[in-house]
């Protein structure tokens, strides 16, 4: 799912699987200096010119069916809104940057006042630097944080937030030790800075760090690594980046099998275990804890979605009704500043299709996120997400 973290390199395959989250190299972000909280004005009694980029045209497999899924969440979106009336103008980006910077320029000439998407990191990056030349905000489906400042937010659950999420729960459950175990791709390196960062203001230590090559020998190899730097810590959580369409099932398998179990070390995941569903039949994720949005939200945005097209949403789809009902909240103030990247960032932030997220200045976001785990093959929530941001007013 390249979508998940900036991926450039088509080519390259993770050898665990072939739907593994592929490497990518990080990208410049925008100048931070673009628009520092600025953006257009609007006439909130008129329809609000919005465009929407997406990956259609891309030879990449499973963009076609994004690219539509993104297209229905939005016009959901707008038919949620009450008296905000949206112009939503679709460009196809093909998953091309050069592609992505055109349209966006073109999007802009054609009155647009704010972009939702595009949806990789790379192609985000070049239609942010168009849209920031007329000063336009863009609101990228990426989750990847080095495209994030100036003109550019990006939307997507990013590792930062949920390593804040799982780190400072442990720590509540009286965690304080920990071994990160992480892929020697860039998916797995950002993951590990992210936990790094999280475990110092949690207040929690990094015992170890281990790294594997992403393949099954590789995974093979770091086993007995992983096992020693456990007990040698005495370590009360091993907090993995693994993907379940990666390393995860097999790292799940052999760790308990060299002797770190999970009655004796907190299993904790970075990603999410729940999907595919067959992943919580596996013996060795029992017990472990993940972090995800709040099910019941996501639950409701699914039947919505299924009973209106007749097909579940792409699992990024609901970002495109977050950026809509983002943008309706805001202008159903009838303030002219709506979209400007200060009433973006307002602290109470906005209720989503997960739960509650708010955009950064920095141009990252925060979810709140429940925390789950998994009992008999099913997934139960053991803290429940966040209502409203602290100190949000609200």
């Amino acid at each position: 799912m390249r979508f998940m973290f900036a991926v450039f390199n088509r080519a390259r395959k993770i050898v665990l699987t072939a739907t593994a989250v592929a490497a990518t190299a990080l990208v410049a972000a925008c100048d931070p200096g673009a628009i520092s909280g600025g953006g257009p004005t609007i006439n909130t009694s008129k329809p609000v010119p919005v465009a929407l980029l997406v990956p259609r045209g891309s030879a990449q497999h499973g963009d076609g069916v994004l690219a539509q899924s993104l297209e229905n969440a939005a016009r959901l979106a707008i038919a949620d809104l009450n008296g905000v009336k949206v112009d939503l103008r679709v460009y196809d980006t093909a998953g091309n940057p050069q592609t992505a910077a055109n349209v966006a320029a073109q999007a802009v000439n054609d009155g647009a006042r704010i972009i939702l998407g595009p949806v990789y990191a790379e192609a985000a990056n070049a239609a942010g630097i168009a849209a920031a030349k007329r000063g336009v905000n863009v609101l990228a489906f990426s989750n990847n944080p080095s495209i994030a400042g100036g003109n550019v937010f990006v939307m997507g659950a990013t590792f930062d937030n949920t390593a804040s999420r799982l780190t400072q729960y442990a720590k509540r459950q009286g965690k304080s030790t920990m071994v990160v175990v992480s892929g020697n791709n860039a998916a797995g390196q950002a993951g590990r800075a992210a936990i790094q960062q999280a475990a110092v203001q949690s207040g929690m230590t990094i015992a170890g760090n281990v790294s594997y090559d992403l393949s099954q020998q590789g995974v093979i190899n770091a086993i007995p690594t992983i096992s020693q730097n456990v007990r040698q810590s005495n370590a009360d959580v091993m907090l993995m980046t693994a993907t379940t369409a990666g390393a995860l099932p097999l790292l799940t398998q052999l760790l308990p099998e060299a002797g770190v179990k999970t009655t004796d070390v907190q299993y904790m995941g970075l990603t999410r275990w729940d999907i595919p569903a067959q992943t919580l039949e596996l013996p060795g994720v029992q017990n472990g804890w993940f972090a995800l949005p709040d099910p019941q939200k996501s639950a409701a945005f699914r039947a919505r979605y299924q009973s209106t097209y007749g097909a579940a949403p792409h699992p990024i789809g609901g970002l495109a009704y977050d950026g809509i009902a983002a943008i309706g909240a805001l202008v159903s103030a009838g303030n002219s500043g709506a979209l400007t990247g200060a009433a973006l960032t307002q602290p109470a932030g906005f209720q989503g299709t997960g739960g509650i997220f708010r955009l950064r200045p920095d141009g990252t976001n925060e979810r709140g996120l429940a925390i789950a785990t998994i009992q008999d093959k099913k997934v139960v929530i053991i803290d429940p997400a966040p209502r409203s941001f602290p100190g949000a007013g609200s």
